[in-house]
């Protein structure tokens, strides 16, 4: 073996050790997130049940505009 193939080898397990030492911490925090997942989905499952209701809420709020405006109409006619 020449100096050149010993120099090539080593730089090419060189080169393998700084991809390994960056791709490991991605697959760590890439399990991490995957075993996080199932309770966020649920979280936010829970979250969306929730809140349902408040779609409604435009409706009633329509509703309580026309009462009010209803009540000053009959307001302005009493005199007050």
């Amino acid at each position: 073996m020449t100096t050149g193939w010993i120099i090539g080898f080593s730089i090419g397990g060189a080169l393998v050790v700084v991809v390994v030492a960056l791709v490991v911490p991605i697959l760590v925090l890439a399990r991490s997130i995957g075993r996080a997942a199932p309770l966020i989905d649920d979280e936010l499952k829970k979250a969306e049940r929730d809140t349902a209701s408040l779609a409604g809420l435009r409706t009633t709020i329509d509703h309580a505009e026309v009462i009010v405006a209803g009540l000053r109409r009959g307001r302005a006619r009493l005199g007050g």
